[in-house]
């Protein structure tokens, strides 16, 4: 099954401005999610969806793919299924959406996802256990799944919320990682679905498709998974450690 990795990629972050073009390690945020996908190597070809001129060059200069698409675009799935309206005819029975923010994608993030469509999702996620210090960022998403591994709830919040006095157990709080697969014609069912009440109070695009009756398979994967993404100032510092931590370790 043919995967086509799409990477949406703007300008307009409120809360952490030109994000994609950000430098991570002397590289832009985008250029280092296009790396790290490539070098994954379970996409079949990787591009970068974007409206902006600067990303694209970006994206170019690094010797990566771009395609430009609409500046109408209200989410990233949007433009994701903007490029694999165009791209699905080549063959490609699975597009990867792999958020412009997440540098440190885990291989293990992606075969889940993609293993939860290849089981019969109509679309595949990855999650890992999230320690309770972390689980009130707003900017880290919790994932709440049932018995059989499918999202019931996203939130910005920290759920299941915990009413006991003592911390939360080891367990307890999951974290999303900015990763979806999904067939074409799922996606192009999604892109055109109406926003949503939840959708617009989370900010959680995925939400959208979950009140639409779409299943979210999510893969739970052992250990601490990805890193988390970086939406904010503090999340680029944080990367920008992890980077440094990763690459003295490998010398």
């Amino acid at each position: 099954m043919p995967v086509l990795a799409v990477i949406p990629a703007r300008l307009g972050s409120k809360r952490l401005p030109h994000k994609p073009l950000q430098l991570l390690a002397g590289v832009p945020l985008v250029v280092r999610v296009a790396e790290r996908v490539s070098t994954i190597g379970l996409a079949d070809d990787v591009v970068v969806a974007t409206d902006s001129e600067m990303i694209a060059n970006a994206v170019k200069a690094a010797g990566y793919r771009s395609q430009m698409t609409s500046h109408t675009h209200g989410t990233g799935t949007e433009r994701v299924a903007e490029v694999a309206a165009t791209r699905a005819p080549d063959g490609f029975d699975i597009i990867l959406n792999v958020q412009g923010d997440e540098p440190f994608v885990s291989a293990e993030a992606v075969a889940g996802a993609l293993e939860r469509v290849r089981a019969g999702d109509d679309i595949g996620t990855s999650a890992s256990p999230l320690s309770s210090d972390l689980a009130g960022e707003p900017s880290i998403v919790k994932v709440v799944v049932d018995r059989q591994g499918r999202a019931l709830y996203f939130s910005r919040a920290a759920v299941p919320f915990w009413r006991g006095e003592e911390g939360a157990p080891p367990g307890h709080y999951w974290r999303h990682h900015g990763v979806y697969a999904c067939p074409p014609d799922v996606l192009e069912r999604w892109a055109v679905l109406p926003p949503t009440a939840l959708e617009g109070a989370e900010g959680l695009e995925q939400l959208r498709a979950l009140e639409a009756g779409l299943t979210i398979g999510v893969a739970q994967l052992d250990g601490g998974g990805t890193p988390p993404g970086i939406d904010t100032e503090h999340d680029l510092e944080r990367a920008e450690a992890i980077w440094a931590l990763a690459h003295e370790e490998t010398q």
